[in-house]
């Protein structure tokens, strides 16, 4: 299993039509793509930062989400972030959620 974590600033004001958008448009734009597993979304207490951390089959599911799609999904996020999201990826080494519980031996 593969994880990206993006980290998005979010502009004032926008705490309430972020998490409604990120609904609405970017996940059933996730849900469309191969080896797509699930999506987690953080917000801070203060709202003023945001963490989606989307998890994916294989790596080359979500490399050829961010080649082909993400440029895409970051028009959408632009308008409520104060600056270029930051991506990092990982390889899934341990999940305990039952729908893709797995280890790495």
């Amino acid at each position: 299993m593969f994880a990206r974590h993006v980290t998005l600033q979010l502009k004032p004001n926008f705490e309430k039509e972020f998490p409604v958008v990120f609904e609405n448009e970017i996940l059933p734009v996730l849900r469309r793509q191969k080896g797509f597993l699930e999506e987690l979304l953080f917000l801070t207490p203060t709202k003023n930062e945001a963490v989606a951390i989307s998890l994916w089959e294989e790596k080359e599911y979500a490399e050829a989400y961010h080649r082909q799609v993400y440029p895409e999904v970051s028009k959408i996020v632009a308008k409520f972030v104060e600056q270029t999201p930051i991506v990092k990826n990982f390889d899934v080494e341990y999940a305990t959620y039952r729908k893709f519980a797995t280890a790495k031996v």
